[in-house]
């Protein structure tokens, strides 16, 4: 986002041509209404990407103020390039702009998603995502944590309760606050809760500082990969030595997620004990 947000501002949609369009919502709107906007800002909502457009009074919004909203999804990238730049394959959006370049979306797995939202309906879009994680105080996290059944891991990846963490961050981020993975949320402490806050926003920073993690597909709005990989201190680590106690790092799979650990500072939940049957 910081990127593109250098990239794209002033710049005007000239043209816009589709490949493969199963991941976007009405792809004939982008077509239609794209053309002849004006980018005026980049904005970011959780894991959304949100490029919000300013065009004429064609019918789509009232006040022809609209935002074109992405989604990366895990193999997604979104990258400003000169149009005669050769592109990779499984690139299926191209929007072209008046300086000669293009935005262009490239998505071997199409598991993102693409959507020009109309000014008046933007807020209840963002209205359902939860706290964003560098914003939200350690109060409102707690609060959102309280009587939760579910395994704080689980909780870090659903967009409704934490919207923009994800899979390496939750990871890294648990070890840093040195909270296991399979801990039921409601049964962490106030202090827990408070560590596991600094811990999210720390790596976070730090990962964008570094220009995020490219693992396979990411790379940035110039096309470049990030650094923070090197930097990881459990995600894929599994049978390394933890870096803070010599432990022996542990994958396992927590609602559905892969999920790295180090078991000696990371205690596993106590099981439930079960009261003893009168005589």
């Amino acid at each position: 986002m910081r990127g593109l947000r250098v990239a794209l501002p002033g710049r005007t949609i000239v043209g816009v041509r589709l490949g493969k369009t199963d991941f976007i919502d009405n792809p004939a709107a982008l077509e239609q209404f794209l053309p002849g906007s004006r980018i005026v800002g980049v904005e970011r909502f959780g894991k959304y990407i949100r490029v919000e457009l300013e065009g004429r009074n064609d019918g789509f919004d009232s006040n022809a103020r609209r935002h074109l909203v992405v989604h990366l999804g895990m193999t997604g990238r979104l990258v400003v390039a000169a149009a005669q730049q050769p592109f990779p394959p499984h690139t299926h959006g191209f929007f072209e702009l008046e300086d000669g370049r293009e935005m262009r979306y490239t998505d071997p797995r199409r598991f993102g998603r693409i959507v020009l939202v109309p000014d008046s309906g933007i807020a209840a879009f963002s209205e359902r995502l939860g706290g964003d994680p560098l914003q939200i105080s350690a109060r409102a996290l707690l609060e959102g944590l309280a009587g939760r059944t579910a395994k704080i891991k689980a909780l870090l990846l659903d967009q409704r309760v934490v919207s923009g963490m994800g899979n390496i961050y939750a990871d890294e981020s648990l070890w840093l606050a040195r909270i296991h993975p399979a801990r039921l949320a409601g049964r962490l402490t106030a202090g827990e809760v408070t560590k596991l806050h600094q811990a999210m926003r720390g790596v976070l920073r730090s990962a964008i500082r570094h220009r995020g993690s490219s693992i396979s597909d990411f790379v940035d709005s110039a096309g470049n990969p990030g650094g923070y990989q090197g930097r990881h201190r459990v995600y894929q680590r599994h049978g390394r030595p933890c870096s803070r106690c010599g432990g022996t790092i542990r994958r396992m799979l927590v609602a559905g997620r892969s999920s790295h650990f180090c078991p000696r500072c990371q205690s596993a939940p106590r099981p439930k004990r079960r009261r003893a049957r009168k005589a």
